[in-house]
């Protein structure tokens, strides 16, 4: 869950995790520790049609949720970091 300082969303304020609650750490509006930022709008043939969902968990909750994937994550190194 994101927090920002008005309602046009202009500077990040807080990060908390969906899961735990967990309060991530931000400074200057950039997180400052693990966050994996989920963010899907489903279409037409799913129960959701036009519905959008946001959420933000801590890297361990991120950790957990994958653990229990039939199929692992896809991974690969990142050739610049932002």
């Amino acid at each position: 869950m994101r927090i920002y300082s008005d309602n046009n969303r202009k500077e990040l304020v807080s990060v908390i995790c969906n899961q735990c609650k967990k309060k991530l750490k931000v400074e200057n509006g950039i997180v400052k520790e693990g966050c994996f930022c989920g963010n899907s709008q489903f279409g037409y043939f799913s129960n959701k049609d036009g519905m959008k969902y946001l959420f933000d968990l801590c890297e361990e909750c991120y950790d957990k949720m994958t653990a229990g994937f039939a199929i692992p994550v896809e991974e690969e190194e990142a050739k610049e970091l932002l």
